[in-house]
């Protein structure tokens, strides 16, 4: 009978073990479709969640493994930073130069591709990982249907990025950022921008010219304005509804001079979550980048505010 019930128990662990393992590590398709939709839908009363440089706290920054760590935490969107290589490769790196995040130093100009990628990339204490500086390619190969993807610091390579997102049938996923330029200027330099080309707005509020710049961009209609404040009287906050009506919002949760003050730091370590990413999911917020991803997901749950 012992015997009996210890065969029994073992087939018990066995099934249990293989039901769950075709879900081990898969990105959950039903939430990246999600993901897709709420970011064409800037009336959702949902709120997407962004990694600022992917999940740099357990993994490098703009790192594949800090992607996948965003992957399977359920971000909704991760942003990293391009530049270029000697012999024209687009790699993934936030500074004007490597030595912060790599083994190596200088500008990635510097460096033909094969040998920037003979470094590798420092975790966030400085020490260096067995993890290399990524391509481009690399990273939306990664990204395709499992996460959306925020491409900062990278208009400047347009001709280069938007043909790659278009040969990948990436454009429903992934946001080019743009830096304070009035939409026909964007034009004039690229005349054939597709229509289904994400674009976000990022503008500095005392620009005299920053209403003028955010209304150039009502005939594109997948915009996003990315908004920053340093303090709750700013007249950009008025502004917000009107704004919403044709544009999702973006905010960053970072720092507090980009938000009022309503920062990840002072949700986390003060546990004020509702003054800080409940103030900018109750001024319309579409979507929040943050450096405190998994606790804001958790609270935006909480809040019903994402699946």
């Amino acid at each position: 009978m012992k015997k009996f019930l210890t065969g029994y128990l073992l087939l018990v662990v066995l099934n249990t073990f293989g039901q769950l393992k075709p879900d081990a590590g898969k990105p959950n398709n039903q939430h990246f479709l999600w993901a897709v939709n709420q970011l064409n839908n800037k009336q959702s009363k949902s709120v997407l969640v962004t990694a600022h440089r992917c999940d740099w706290r357990n993994a490098p920054e703009n790192s594949i493994r800090a992607l996948n760590n965003c992957v399977d935490m359920g971000v909704d969107m991760a942003e990293f930073d391009i530049a270029k290589t000697k012999d024209g490769q687009l790699v993934i790196m936030h500074d004007k130069t490597i030595d912060r995040t790599t083994t190596g130093t200088g500008k990635p100009g510097d460096y033909t591709f094969s040998e920037i990628a003979q470094f590798y990339l420092k975790n966030g204490t400085g020490h260096p990982t067995v993890h290399h500086i990524p391509t481009l390619d690399e990273m939306l190969n990664t990204a395709k249907g499992k996460i959306l993807v925020d491409i900062d610091k990278g208009y400047e390579y347009y001709d280069d990025i938007v043909p790659l997102l278009v040969k990948k049938d990436m454009l429903n996923q992934a946001v080019l950022n743009i830096y304070g330029l009035p939409l026909d200027m964007v034009k004039a330099a690229h005349p054939q921008i597709p229509d289904n080309l994400i674009l976000q707005l990022i503008i500095d509020p005392k620009n005299p010219d920053a209403q003028k710049i955010i209304d150039s961009y009502s005939s594109h209609q997948k915009t996003i304005i990315q908004i920053i404040f340093s303090n709750d009287a700013d007249p950009i906050i008025s502004k917000i509804p009107a704004i919403k009506n044709k544009y999702a919002v973006w905010f960053n949760s970072l720092w507090p001079e980009q938000n009022g003050g309503h920062d990840d730091d002072k949700a986390v370590e003060e546990n004020k979550p509702d003054e800080t990413w409940g103030w900018l999911v109750n001024h319309g917020a579409n979507i929040i980048q943050s450096d405190r991803p998994k606790s804001l997901l958790a609270y935006l749950k909480m809040k019903k505010k994402h699946i």
